[in-house]
């Protein structure tokens, strides 16, 4: 009988792999062309996270104080990209979901070089946490050929066959969701006891991460925009990690499954929140909108 431990080992990559080919079969040059209009924005929504979440991680670890584990999982969160499920929050607020959708790619299509240096930097923050990755240069290529690849041969089948492409995508999406799901009860079910010892401490950091990322995009958005649809999208963006890239760089790059369990109960904390807060921006957008369309309707 096949392992538990050997189904992640296998199914992990593959997973990544295709959801990095969805995501890249979701861009167009059009996203592209939007880094031009509106260059602010983008770069807020693609930069912001950068320079914002690791701090936030940071200042969590120490002041909770996790086991290390936890703490681990929480770095490999904050370094990750933005989750493809964030386009599902910002449609279902009617919010910036095009927005969405360009961020999301966009920072997948970065990650390849970005979560090596934050690796470094967590590495030299945290080395008793942050221990078993490879060296710089052998993480670097195999984040690339992991994330940029895939997204690249996503792109391609847009571009060469843009009507299959656009019929298969959200199935393709749906499926690869489903899998990322069902991947991360695998991991919980491979050491059930360790998972619901440290579940009290996983959900507190989830929330606190969760808020106080959302927060700050939120924050860092008014600064750059005036419409609240982008501050939402924002928002959404920054606290909506790609837990599929996180399971992949723990299971396989770092040999680490314990820092995948962490990803199990972010999803299920970041979930509801999202939801919850767009259910709330749709309803109070829906009110607004009335209101402001009166004020500037002509007597």
């Amino acid at each position: 009988m096949v392992s538990i431990a050997t189904l992640i080992d296998v199914s992990v990559p593959l997973l990544t792999f295709s959801l990095m080919v969805a995501v890249g079969m979701d861009l167009t040059t059009d996203d592209f062309r939007r880094v031009r209009q509106t260059p602010a924005v983008i770069v807020t929504g693609l930069v912001g996270p950068l320079l914002l979440l690791p701090p936030i991680a940071v200042g969590l670890a120490w002041l909770f104080a996790p086991p290390p584990a936890v703490a681990g999982s929480l770095l490999l969160i904050a370094a990750c990209p933005i989750g493809g499920i964030s386009n599902t929050y910002s449609y279902l607020a009617r919010a910036s979901t095009a927005l969405s959708v360009a961020l999301t790619g966009l920072s997948c299509l970065i990650a390849g070089v970005t979560m090596p240096v934050l690796g470094r930097v967590f590495g030299a923050l945290f080395p008793d946490v942050v221990v078993g990755a490879p060296p710089a240069a052998t993480f670097l290529v195999q984040l690339l050929l992991m994330l940029t690849l895939p997204i690249a041969l996503g792109m391609w089948v847009r571009q060469r066959h843009a009507a299959w492409a656009l019929r298969v995508q959200p199935t393709v999406q749906r499926l690869t969701f489903m899998g990322v799901g069902l991947v991360l009860a695998l991991i919980v079910l491979d050491d059930p006891r360790a998972f619901l010892s440290d579940l009290s401490s996983m959900v507190t950091l989830a929330v606190a991460f969760v808020l106080c990322s959302s927060a700050a995009g939120w924050l860092t958005a008014a600064a750059v925009t005036a419409d609240p649809r982008d501050r939402f999208t924002i928002a959404v963006e920054f606290g909506t990690r790609n837990l599929g890239v996180a399971m992949a760089v723990a299971v396989t790059l770092l040999g680490r499954v314990e820092f995948a369990r962490f990803a199990y109960a972010y999803f299920l904390t970041e979930m509801p929140i999202m939801l919850l807060a767009a259910t709330w921006f749709r309803q109070r957008h829906a009110l607004l909108a009335p209101a402001a369309e009166s004020l500037t309707a002509p007597e």
